[in-house]
This record gives structure tokens, C-alpha cells and sequence, in this order.
């Protein structure tokens, strides 16, 4: 992939409301993430094509170290509902409208626990145990990875 094409895509994420973008070219594999809401603070990493040497490019400015954590949080106990891709985690089917799950509250297997937005699709994630809800583990309009713990059903 040449570096217009690179600049090019550094500018569209730059300029959208995009968080992360993926292009595959080939063997070429370019992912652009935006690191904060500010345009220059962007990563680069590029997959090598056959052949090529490896190549990283960093367009942002140092990344602050996270701070200290005193002690590590007690894993939780009971069944952990996992995300099954990567995307915006919502509690409701609307802004507004009454979340989908609280805590406390028993669902059954197969019932819709939340939505998950991937590439302006509405997932709904459905219970894959029947219990009560111990733990909601992340907050409204949050982006979620692949396999991270969503809720804790005992």
C-alpha cells in the first residue's frame, strides 16, 4: 500500500467518528486506531507483505503510562457472559428506553442481555445460562472487544 493511500486513511479516521479502522490490500494489512479524541494521536501498524520486512509507523504523540494499580479486583464469581465480537455495548434497544437487563434481575437462556453495534449493525447478545444477574461489567455506549466479560449471571 502506497502513503497516499496511507494519508489518505490516517485523514478519514482523522475526520470521522471512527475509533478504529482495518483495511486489508493483498497480503497488506493496515490498522489505523485513534488513541483519543484529539487527530494527532493516531497508531499506525502495517502487516508485512511477503517478502517485506516489517513496518510500524507511529503518528502520535507519547502515550501516557496507565496508572498504578494498588491491588488486583476479585474475579468475579458465577457464569460470565463474554462478547461474542468487537463493537459498542448498549443496555437498551433506544436511547431512553428501559435496559434489557439490570442487576438483580433473572433472566432466562436465550433472552437478550444487550446490543452490540459492529459496522452499523444491531447484534442483540442473548443469555447463554438462565440465573440472576450479579454483574453488569461495562458502561452504556462503552466499545467492547472480542471475549471480554460483559455480564456475570449466578
Amino acid at each position: 500500500m502506497d502513503l497516499r493511500k496511507l494519508k489518505t486513511l490516517i485523514d478519514l479516521v482523522a475526520e470521522s467518528a471512527i475509533e478504529e479502522l482495518e483495511v486489508t490490500e493483498g497480503e497488506s494489512k493496515v490498522r489505523i486506531v485513534k488513541s483519543s479524541p484529539n487527530a494527532q494521536n493516531q497508531v499506525v501498524m502495517m502487516q508485512p507483505q511477503a517478502g517485506y520486512a516489517p513496518m510500524q509507523q507511529a503518528a502520535a504523540a507519547p502515550v501516557a503510562a496507565a496508572p498504578a494499580v494498588a491491588a488486583a479486583p476479585a474475579a468475579p464469581e458465577g457464569h460470565i457472559v463474554k462478547s461474542p465480537m468487537v463493537g459498542t455495548f448498549y443496555r437498551s434497544s433506544a436511547p431512553g428506553a428501559p435496559a434489557f437487563a439490570e442487576v438483580g434481575k433473572e433472566v432466562k437462556e436465550g433472552e437478550t442481555l444487550c446490543i452490540i453495534e459492529a459496522m452499523k449493525l444491531l447484534n442483540e447478545i442473548d443469555a447463554d445460562k438462565s440465573g440472576v444477574i450479579k454483574q453488569i461489567l461495562v458502561e452504556n455506549g462503552q466499545p467492547v472487544e472480542f471475549g471480554q466479560p460483559l455480564f456475570v449471571i449466578g
